[in-house]
C-alpha cells in the first residue's frame, strides 16, 4: 500500500521518559483500535532515556496506517540549554511539547497528548479541527472550573478567566503560528520572569496564549476529575489526571477502560504489578500532595508579587521613571553578563571596623541578642507558614547534610527575601542539635544600614558581614577558617543582591567557595574535606 505524502500525514506527540512509556503503550494501542483506517499516522515518542529493549515492544505496534518513531530530543535541547534559564529541562519532559514547532519545521499542525490517557474515539476526527485561526485548540481545565481554590489561583495570579483555562494533556497545536508568533521564545523569556509552581507548563501556555485558543469539545479531554458531563459513550478522550490512576488505584474511575486496552499490551504484566505493589503508604502521600497543591495555589494567591502582580508593577514601572531606569539596567548588566553588580542605589551606609563586630559570639550581649532575634525570626517564620505566605514543599538529602563530618559552604541563588529562611530549615532538618550551627555571610550595607525588623534579623541571626575595610575583613577571614573547622555551616549568596522582579539564577561566582579547601582540620592539622552543599 503507497505511503500518504508528508503533508497528509498526522503527527501525533507523546513525551515520557522510560518509566512512563508503558503507559505510552496503552494510550497507543487504544488509539490505532480506534482511528479511521483510511487515514496515514506518525507516533513520535520524545524522550532523553528510553532503553532500546522497551522501544522494541512499543515498534511491534506499527501497521501500513501507524509509524512510530522514538525521537531522542538532546541534540536539539543542548541547542537550545544556553536560553533556558533552568538547569534541569532534560527532565521535565512535559516541556517538550513547547519544542514541537521549532523541531519540526515542516509541520503545518500536530497533535499532542499526554501519555496517561486512553483514546476511544478517531483521532483524526481531532485532528481535522480547523485551528487555523488559533495558535491552539484545546479543552477547559476542570480542575480550574469545579475546584474553587484552583479558579482563584488562575483568575487572581495569572488574570485568567476559570472558564478560558485549558489542560494541556490533549492540544491540537497549530505549528506555523507557534514559529511566526515565537511562542518558544516567550515560553522561555517567561522561565526567567517568574516561576509557576501549581501547573507548571501548563501555566506558562495558558499565559501565553491566553485569548487564541479554540475550545473544543470537552469529550476530546475528559478529565478523570470531580464531576464528568460527557456520557461514557461520548467520550473520545479519557484523561487519568494528577492521581487519579488505574495503575494505582483498584477503584479508579473509568479504569476497566484503561484495564481493557492495558490487557492488550506486551507490558500488561508489569501495569499489574505496578498495581500491585502501591502501597497504602504512597495512597497517602498521594493524598498529602493534593493537599500540598492546593496549599501552594492558596500562597500563590497570597502572594504580593504573584505574576499578576508583577505585571501589573510592571505596567506602573512604565509610568515611573526609576523603576524604567532599573529595568534597563538590568538588561545592560545582563547583556554584559556582570550579574554581581547592584542595580539599585542602596541607602547610604558605612564601613565596619575592626572589632566592631563578634563574628565568633564570645561577647554574653552578642549571645543573649543572639538568643532574642532567633527566637523573633521563629515566631515570624511560623506564622509565614501558617498563613501560606511561605510554603516549604519538601526537603530532600537533609540526610547528606547529617552525615557531614566537616563544616561545609552552603549557597543558594537569592530569589526572595525569605530564602534564608528555607535555607535555616534545610540546614536544622539534618538534625544536628547543638553541636553545629548554621551562620549568613552578608553585605556590609545589610549589617550597618538596613531598616526594620529585617535589619535586626541581619545584625543579630549568625550573621557574618563582609566589609570594605581591609583589617575587618582579615577578622572575617579568621572567624570563618575557625567556624568551618568546628564543622558549622555557612550560607552564602552567589551573587551581589537580588535584582529587582528577576527571576533567572545567576551564575555561580567563587568567592566563598575559596574558603572549604583552605579549613585545617583541627585533629590532625591536615587539609580538611570540606564540602559544598548546593540548595
Amino acid at each position: 500500500m503507497m505511503r500518504a505524502s508528508e503533508d497528509q500525514t498526522i503527527h501525533i506527540f507523546f513525551a515520557c521518559d522510560d518509566n512512563f512509556v508503558k503507559f505510552t503503550h496503552v494510550s497507543v494501542v487504544s488509539m490505532i483500535e480506534n482511528a479511521a483506517k483510511n487515514r496515514q499516522y506518525h507516533i513520535h515518542v520524545l524522550h532523553t532515556d528510553i532503553a532500546e529493549q522497551t522501544q522494541e515492544a512499543l515498534l511491534k505496534l506499527q501497521n501500513e496506517n501507524f509509524t512510530i518513531s522514538f525521537d531522542h530530543v538532546g541534540a536539539y535541547l543542548d541547542s537550545v540549554k544556553g536560553q533556558m534559564p533552568l538547569r534541569d529541562y532534560y527532565s521535565k519532559t512535559t516541556y517538550y511539547r513547547l519544542f514541537i514547532a521549532e523541531m519540526y519545521p515542516t509541520l503545518q499542525k500536530a497533535i499532542y497528548i499526554d501519555s496517561d490517557t486512553v483514546i476511544t474515539g478517531d483521532i483524526s476526527a481531532l485532528y481535522d479541527e480547523d485551528v487555523s485561526d488559533f495558535a491552539l485548540g484545546a479543552c477547559h481545565e476542570q480542575v480550574m472550573v469545579q475546584t474553587d481554590i484552583y479558579g482563584r489561583y488562575v483568575e487572581e495570579c495569572l488574570g485568567i478567566d476559570r472558564h478560558q483555562y485549558f489542560n494541556a494533556g490533549v492540544l491540537l497545536i497549530n505549528c506555523r503560528y507557534f514559529r511566526e508568533a515565537g511562542v518558544l521564545g516567550e515560553f522561555m523569556r517567561l522561565l526567567g520572569v517568574y516561576h509557576f509552581a501549581v501547573t507548571q507548563d501548563e501555566d506558562y501556555l495558558n499565559v501565553i496564549c491566553q485569548g487564541r485558543v479554540k475550545f473544543l469539545p470537552q469529550r476530546w479531554n475528559t478529565e478523570v476529575y470531580g464531576e464528568i458531563l460527557d456520557a461514557p459513550e461520548d467520550i473520545c478522550v479519557r484523561h487519568y489526571i494528577m492521581v487519579s490512576k488505574p495503575w494505582h488505584y483498584s477503584d479508579c474511575r473509568m479504569g476497566e477502560v484503561f484495564w481493557h486496552y492495558a490487557a492488550k499490551t506486551e507490558v500488561y504484566g508489569d501495569i499489574l504489578e505496578i498495581l500491585r505493589n502501591y502501597t497504602d503508604e504512597e495512597r497517602a502521600r498521594d493524598a498529602e500532595s493534593c493537599e500540598r497543591l492546593a496549599q501552594l495555589a492558596a500562597a500563590e494567591i497570597a502572594r504580593p508579587d504573584n505574576y499578576l502582580a508583577r505585571i501589573r508593577a510592571q505596567e506602573d514601572a512604565g509610568k515611573s521613571p526609576d523603576r524604567l531606569r532599573v529595568l534597563h539596567r538590568i538588561a545592560e548588566l545582563e547583556r554584559l553578563g556582570r550579574f554581581d553588580e547592584d542595580v539599585e542605589e542602596d541607602p547610604p551606609s558605612r564601613t565596619i571596623e575592626p572589632g566592631e563586630v563578634d563574628y565568633l559570639g564570645e561577647r554574653w550581649s552578642s549571645r543573649l541578642q543572639c538568643r532574642l532575634a532567633f527566637a523573633a525570626a521563629r515566631r515570624f517564620v511560623y506564622r509565614l507558614m501558617r498563613e501560606n505566605k511561605m510554603i516549604v514543599k519538601e526537603i530532600r538529602g537533609a540526610e547528606h547534610l547529617a552525615s557531614l563530618s566537616t563544616g561545609a559552604i552552603m549557597t543558594c541563588n537569592h530569589f526572595n527575601a525569605h530564602d534564608s529562611f528555607a535555607a535555616q530549615l534545610a540546614f536544622e532538618s539534618g538534625n544536628f542539635g547543638t553541636k553545629r550551627k548554621f551562620y549568613r555571610i552578608i553585605k556590609e550595607g545589610n549589617y550597618t544600614s538596613f531598616p526594620g525588623f529585617y535589619g535586626y534579623l541581619m545584625r543579630h541571626c549568625r550573621t557574618l558581614p563582609l566589609s570594605s575595610n581591609p583589617k575587618t575583613m582579615r577578622e572575617f577571614i579568621r572567624a570563618t577558617d575557625m567556624l568551618l573547622k568546628e564543622g558549622n555551616i555557612i550560607l552564602i549568596y552567589p551573587e551581589q543582591s537580588m535584582w529587582w522582579n528577576y527571576r533567572k539564577p545567576k551564575p555561580l561566582k567563587e568567592g566563598g567557595f575559596t574558603l572549604p579547601p583552605k579549613t585545617v582540620c583541627p585533629s590532625c592539622r591536615a587539609l580538611s574535606p570540606c564540602r559544598t552543599v548546593i540548595l
